[in-house]
């Protein structure tokens, strides 16, 4: 749970190695892709917790999303900008977005993600 990079992987951008998100985004490791453009990828999540659960990740590597928008507000842009895209595509534009920043709030992969959920109604707050 590194706070910092571990290089750019020749990639010219802020890489990990080890980061399996990182490796989805090489195309390293295999994820059903959805949507993607320069700046974020877009995959289903492999334990959907709705109809729609999709994760969009910045193909930088930032440890959350904090440390995103400090090093990178375009790159959050353009992940704010595709997980809109895929909401509107896969679930009507209703959906919810959610960045888990730490353990407590459920982070378990150290690359900032976004979660759209949508397909089903959500009740407040959330567990």
């Amino acid at each position: 749970m590194s706070e910092t990079t571990t290089g750019d992987g020749g990639r010219g951008r802020p890489h990990d190695p080890d980061c399996l998100f990182c490796k989805i985004v090489d195309g390293d490791v295999p994820a059903e892709l959805v949507a993607e453009d320069e700046h974020a990828v877009a995959f289903r999540d492999v334990d959907p917790k709705a109809p729609v659960h999709v994760l969009v990740v910045p193909r930088a590597h930032h440890r959350d999303v904090g440390v995103l928008v400090q090093a990178d507000p375009d790159a959050m842009l353009a992940v704010l900008r595709l997980a809109g895209e895929v909401a509107e595509e896969h679930a009507g534009g209703q959906y919810r977005l959610v960045f888990n920043s730490g353990r407590q709030a459920g982070q378990s992969v150290w690359h900032v993600h976004a979660h759209v959920l949508g397909g089903r109604n959500f009740t407040w707050p959330p567990g």
